[in-house]
């Protein structure tokens, strides 16, 4: 069973504690250090493996997306801040997921699963069982609130999410349907190799792209707009099909 060489970057000891403590809970994750400084990072990252970086976005010294932008072949990131806004520039330098702090366990299983996700590795559940992660293991469907009921949706049905303020718009071939959650929520549940968020107030379906450019994706007769924030994590997954 191979093991995920972790790492944790964070001024806070309690912040720290908190991972580690969540970390040591999964069989599959290895914490080889946990530094309070982007230096001590830095160094520690230099002088061994390491395949997943829990990083703190303000610390001392060096900032976390300072650090990041500094290694010339980072590990996968997983962001800890206590502010949502600065999160957001972290997907300019590809991680893979961002924790609010207090994290609770439930939302850091959830940023594993993303990680295992992309990278290709085994999925495990919470007790440590392994099975492979095959096409049969990903669900199809989620279920959305509608209507005062749970609504299940295929995933090979949304075409494209529009948040506009406390509600969400989830675009079908057949219908629209509005739901009170937010962007947010939608970006941890759907599958990463499926569904990428595009724009603050936007996240596209994968497959029914019919044509982009650097500003803006096509689905159909409907125009998407890029966000600054999102388009060079966009146009590299996007170029991985030219």
């Amino acid at each position: 069973m191979k093991k995920i060489n972790c790492i944790i970057a964070d001024d806070e000891m309690l912040a720290r504690e908190v991972i580690e403590n969540h970390i040591s809970k999964l069989d599959n994750l290895n914490l080889v250090g946990a530094c309070a400084t982007g230096i001590e990072a830095y160094s520690m990252l230099n002088k061994q493996a390491v395949d997943l970086l829990f990083l703190d976005i303000n610390m001392p010294q060096l900032t976390g997306l300072a650090l990041l932008k500094t290694l010339k072949d980072p590990p996968a990131v997983i962001l800890t801040t206590a502010y949502r806004e600065f999160a957001l520039d972290g997907y300019e330098l590809g991680v893979i997921d961002y924790l609010l702090k207090p994290i609770a366990f439930e939302r850091f299983l959830k940023a594993i699963d993303k990680y295992i996700n992309v990278s290709g590795l085994k999925l495990f559940p919470a007790l440590g069982e392994q099975f492979p992660l095959n096409q049969e293991d990903k669900p199809d469907f989620i279920y959305i609130k509608f209507n005062k009921k749970m609504v299940r949706i295929l995933l090979e049905d949304i075409i494209y999410l529009e948040g506009l303020k406390d509600y969400v718009k989830v675009h079908t071939p057949t219908e629209t349907i509005i739901t009170y959650q937010t962007l947010t929520h939608f970006t941890e549940k759907l599958p990463v190799d499926a569904f990428m968020r595009v724009h603050r107030s936007y996240i596209v379906s994968l497959r029914h792209i019919t044509a982009y450019s650097s500003s803006l994706i096509e689905i159909g007769k409907v125009e998407i707009p890029i966000g600054g924030v999102y388009a060079k994590a966009v146009m590299t997954l996007l170029h991985k099909g030219d």
